[in-house]
C-alpha cells in the first residue's frame, strides 16, 4: 500500500523541544499534592499526564466527584500551557522542517499534526512559522479525554484525514510516539532529536529511524517502491 499521510509530533520533531519539563512537573506534582494527592503517589519524573491518571483514579477512590476533579486537571493543564507558550515562544523549527513540508505537499500526501501540546501553544508555533496551513488536521490534546500513548488522538487524525493506518506514516521524536502509531498498525518513524535514543525508539515499535526530516522523502519513496 502506497503511502497516503504523515503526521507528526511537534515539540522535538518539527519544532526544537525546549520545555521546562521539570519545574513543569515539579509544580503541577505540588499542585495536586494541595489539592489533597498523596505525594507517595506522584512521581517528579513522570508526566504530567500521568501524574493526572493517578490523581483521578485517587479521588475516584476516595468519593470525590467527577466535577472536583475536572477542575483540578483544568487547573494542572493550565499550569502546562503557561510553561508551553513561554518555551513557543523561544523555540524554532527543527533543520530541514519548512522544506520537508513542502516537498510532502508536492506529493500530494496529507499531512496532520498530533501533540501532547496544548491548542493555544500549538497553533502559536505553526502560526508563527507560518506553517498551519500544511496541515490538514491537528490534534492537541484540549480535542481528546486521553493523549499519546493511547491511541486516541492519532485514531482521530486518521479518521480525519481519511487514511488507513498501513498507508500513514507517523513521525515523531518519543517512546510514546512509537508506541501509539505500533498499536494503530501504522508505520513508526523514530527522530532522535536528543531526548530519546534511537534503541529506545527500535525497542518501542520504531519501523523506521531517520536522522533527519530531510530523510523522509527518500523513505517514503523506498517504502512505495517496495
Amino acid at each position: 500500500m502506497a503511502i497516503a499521510a504523515v503526521i507528526f509530533d511537534l515539540d522535538g520533531t518539527l519544532a526544537n523541544f525546549n520545555l521546562d519539563y521539570k519545574t513543569l512537573r515539579s509544580e503541577v506534582r505540588t499542585y495536586l499534592m494541595s489539592k489533597g494527592v498523596p505525594a507517595s503517589l506522584l512521581d517528579v519524573n513522570e508526566s504530567i499526564f500521568e501524574m493526572l491518571k493517578k490523581a483521578e483514579i485517587y479521588e475516584k477512590n476516595t468519593s470525590k466527584s467527577t466535577e472536583a476533579f475536572k477542575e483540578i486537571r483544568t487547573q494542572a493543564l493550565s499550569i502546562a500551557e503557561k510553561y508551553e507558550m513561554e518555551a513557543a515562544s523561544t523555540t524554532s523549527l527543527i533543520t530541514g522542517a519548512v522544506e520537508t513540508l513542502k516537498d510532502l505537499q508536492k506529493m500530494n500526501l496529507k499531512m496532520g499534526l498530533c501533540t501532547t501540546s496544548s491548542e493555544k501553544a500549538a497553533n502559536y508555533i505553526l502560526q508563527r512559522f507560518k506553517i498551519d496551513g500544511f496541515f490538514k488536521v491537528v490534534v492537541s490534546r484540549d480535542k481528546v479525554k486521553y493523549v499519546k500513548p493511547h491511541i486516541e488522538q492519532c485514531e482521530l487524525a486518521l479518521k480525519t484525514l481519511a487514511v488507513q493506518p498501513k498507508a500513514t506514516l507517523m513521525v515523531g521524536d518519543s517512546v510514546v510516539d512509537m508506541q501509539s502509531a505500533k498499536e494503530l498498525n501504522a508505520i513508526a518513524v523514530g527522530l532522535p532529536t536528543g531526548l530519546t535514543t534511537t534503541e529506545q525508539l527500535m525497542s518501542n515499535g520504531a519501523n523506521y529511524i531517520v536522522t533527519s526530516l530531510n530523510d523522509l522523502l527518500v523513505l517514503i519513496k523506498e517504502i512505495n517502491k517496495n
